[in-house]
């Protein structure tokens, strides 16, 4: 799609996700290791994914489990901290998401430059987390004042952890974040790492015409060919870690084999 192409160049892009060790606050915290081995461990994965050819970075606080639906101004200060000490090493688009805060992930896009956020922002959802209800109109204002009208908003329809309270379908939630006015909708399955429903994508897809629809998590080398066939774009994570396992670093032959299946979909594409 076009507004895809526009931020990263490409067609259905790979986006890959850059998971920072844990931050300041949280408990998987090395506080003997310091923020220095949060920044060396993001740098070795980011060097990785840019170096095996992904159209984009997603950085992202995964490893602040127990999740919260709001983060403390600490993960904020300390991930813009991470970006601003890699920023000259990064030579792609990308794209910040510091779970499941949409107005810090906003507040640390403007400040670092990124060109997107993935957050949920609409719907109201029963998580894990507790019940979840994002203000769309509040963060879009937010977002106004701060000066960051120009980054651009990749909004989760069907959040990790949890269900929409009120069933509504996926087509109607994915029309209404649409015309609310979100840059992008994100399909995901149960859990990181857990294949996005494909019946979810076909029913987001049939209900929108402009926006684009992406496979949020669960995309490996032998599913991606069929996900894009459906999917406008990926964002990868866990199948680019060494053994697939989401808390392990980035391995360089794993990535070189998603960038192999993600420009083999696209030409499919081109063709089609």
């Amino acid at each position: 799609m076009p507004a895809l192409s526009a931020i990263f160049g490409v067609e259905k892009p790979l986006i890959a996700m850059c998971h920072l060790d844990g931050l300041p606050g949280r408990p998987r915290y090395d506080r003997h290791a310091g923020m220095d081995r949060v920044v060396e461990s993001a740098g070795r994965d980011l060097q990785a994914l840019q170096d095996g050819g992904v159209d984009a970075i997603l950085f992202c606080n995964e490893n602040d489990l127990p999740y919260s639906t709001s983060v403390g101004i600490e993960a904020a200060a300390a991930m813009a901290a991470v970006i601003g000490q890699l920023r000259s090493d990064i030579r792609v688009p990308f794209g910040v998401n510091l779970l499941w805060d949409a107005k810090a992930s906003i507040a640390v896009a403007v400040a670092t430059g990124a060109s997107f956020v993935r957050e949920v922002f609409t719907g109201v959802y029963d998580s894990d987390m507790g019940l979840f209800a994002p203000d769309f109109g509040d963060v879009a204002g937010y977002q106004h004042a701060i000066g960051g009208p120009g980054v651009k908003i990749f909004a989760n329809i069907t959040p990790e952890f949890s269900r929409s309270v009120g069933g509504r379908s996926v087509a109607e939630r994915a029309a209404s974040a649409a015309y609310l006015g979100v840059d992008a909708l994100l399909i995901s399955g149960p859990a990181a790492g857990v294949d996005a429903s494909l019946s979810d994508l076909i029913e987001a897809k049939s209900a929108v015409t402009d926006t684009p629809v992406l496979a949020n998590t669960g995309v490996k080398p032998e599913t991606a060919e069929r996900v894009l066939e459906i999917a406008d774009g990926a964002i990868v994570g866990t199948s680019m870690k060494q053994d697939g396992n989401t808390w392990k670093p980035v391995d360089p032959d794993r990535v070189a084999a998603m960038v192999e299946k993600v420009a083999a979909a696209r030409k499919a594409g081109a063709r089609a």
